[in-house]
């Protein structure tokens, strides 16, 4: 197994991606802490995944919520090895100018300042250790932008590049950050993006080479590589898990 006797903590994990994450480091062997905003939905995966994985409410926008996981997980599990900020949040269409500051501080303060606030908590941690990973879920938003969902997608551009700076820093130190960038999947989310109806779905699905729309599964298995010892020699990069989209 991949993740054997790794202990990770996945923001986010109670629906969509995150989900699907945890999902998979639970069958590759890793323990997970899962934090959500949802405290019933991280239950219920938790509940479904078995004694491996222990739920946690928290707000990605604060630091305390971050310090707090990241000493569950050391008591729970005995220690840290990886960060996945899957945690995010989208914007309906709209021209750029015409986005309230609400929203775009929710966008910031999930998106963004959640990045920020994972590696204050966990750093220090793993210089100690002189190891571990940190996975940023951006999106293909990040590096082919979409009309009308500007400030997501530069979120989602800001994510790249904080993965890249960060890899930078903290290679020295044993510590490797990437990202991967989905397209458009079965979630949640896709409704704020591109409205319900079939007609709206299948437009999507025809942007896309491979023919589908991402999903949970696809997420789960290329962060499972990501966060392993097998992509050791893996930083700095951020994975396109898009189906070709951004060719």
């Amino acid at each position: 197994m991949r993740l054997a006797g790794k202990v990770a903590i996945v923001t986010g994990g109670g629906s969509g991606f995150g989900e699907g994450i945890v999902r998979k480091f639970v069958e590759e062997g890793a323990s997970v802490v899962l934090m959500d905003r949802d405290e019933a939905a991280a239950s219920r995966v938790a509940g479904e995944a078995g004694d491996k994985v222990r739920p946690i409410a928290g707000d990605v926008s604060t630091l305390e919520s971050f310090v707090a996981a990241a000493e569950l997980a050391r008591s729970a599990f005995g220690g840290l090895d990886i960060l996945v900020n899957n945690a995010g949040v989208a914007q309906p269409p709209l021209p750029l100018e015409t986005m309230d500051e609400g929203l775009f501080d929710h966008i910031a303060n999930v998106n963004m300042r959640s990045i920020y606030n994972g590696a204050r908590a966990v750093v220090p941690h793993f210089k100690s250790n002189k190891a571990g990973a940190i996975l940023n879920v951006a999106s293909t938003g990040g590096v082919s932008p979409r009309p009308n969902l500007t400030w997501y997608n530069a979120s989602k551009g800001w994510a790249i590049a904080a993965t890249r700076a960060m890899a930078v820093e903290l290679a020295p130190f044993g510590i490797r950050v990437n990202a991967i960038n989905p397209v458009a999947g079965d979630t949640p989310l896709l409704s704020t993006f591109i409205g319900s109806g079939e007609e709206n779905r299948a437009r999507v699905v025809a942007t896309i080479p491979i023919g589908r729309l991402s999903t949970p599964q696809d997420m789960g298995n290329a962060a499972a590589f990501l966060c392993s010892d097998e992509a050791s020699m893996i930083t700095g990069v951020d994975l396109n898990v898009d189906g070709g989209k951004c060719i």
